[in-house]
């Protein structure tokens, strides 16, 4: 089976066909994943949250993401796979590359890294080094502590605008994929039609190129009270469903933007 390409999913976006992507961690549910027509993996550090049980995804560090990444890569077959970088471990250039180099080699196929304008020179070191790399805005959980909480961005003209800059620069500098999470949702279509690569969203609307979920918050699973911008999908398929047709009923409503609406989204 011949896996999906960064070049497969802009010609998704071209077609106007939406992506559907979701956290996976491990071989079992990676494996699910797939059978349901997830067509993006993303090994995100949000397994120190919903794994490890830390508060924030800022203690996971690059051995735990080449373990679970390596994890993952054994049992994909045709599902693109996009590893995060963990908390400082691409704080400079040459530290990027040492570290995308071990997520790469642990069968990553893109590496993500959160940040605007200020990570150019580390963008331009990765693609110079043939390492394909997806972009992260508005909400960036590694700078939380920063922004006071985990707070919607971009409402105001001068964040919205610094948004949409940081897109384009990103684009322009050669990442392949961008992940916008937590903006209102005009301000998410905006950024999408305003560059050429798949945006994918997670709590910014409908009009992003493809939706992206954690895993454990779209079964359920979440501690405490569910995410704005999730929804219980194996709840929703009602008694004796088994996970499975959550992630296939997932794929179907990104498919056909049924999913995010307006509940799930940011004005």
């Amino acid at each position: 089976m011949t896996t999906l390409t960064a070049t497969d999913l802009k010609q998704m976006k071209q077609r106007g066909e939406k992506i559907a992507v979701l956290t996976a961690y491990d071989a079992s549910f990676a494996t699910q994943l797939e059978n349901a027509g997830v067509e993006v993996l993303l090994v995100g550090d949000s397994l120190g949250m919903v794994l490890q049980g830390h508060e924030t995804t800022l203690p996971v560090t690059i051995d735990d993401m080449v373990y679970h990444t390596s994890m993952v890569s054994r049992v994909r077959q045709r599902a693109y796979l996009v590893s995060d970088f963990s908390y400082q471990t691409y704080e400079t250039p040459e530290q990027a590359l040492t570290s995308a180099q071990k997520l790469i080699a642990a069968g990553a196929d893109m590496v993500k890294l959160e940040g605007g304008h200020e990570m150019l020179p580390v963008i331009k070191h990765l693609v110079d080094n043939s390492i394909p790399v997806c972009g992260h805005l508005g909400l960036l959980p590694q700078s939380v502590e920063k922004l006071g909480g985990y707070k919607v961005q971009g409402r105001d003209e001068q964040g919205a605008q610094t948004i949409i800059d940081d897109a384009i620069a990103l684009s322009s500098a050669g990442i392949e994929l961008l992940v916008l999470e937590c903006i209102p949702a005009e301000l998410a279509a905006n950024v999408t039609a305003a560059i050429d690569i798949p945006t994918i969203g997670i709590g910014a609307g409908p009009d992003c190129d493809g939706q992206v979920l954690v895993v454990y918050d779209m079964l359920g699973l979440y501690p405490g009270k569910r995410p704005k911008f999730s929804k219980d999908f194996l709840l929703e398929q009602g008694e004796g469903k088994g996970v499975e047709a959550a992630f296939k009923a997932y794929v179907q409503q990104v498919k056909e933007k049924a999913f995010p609406d307006i509940e799930h989204s940011f004005s």
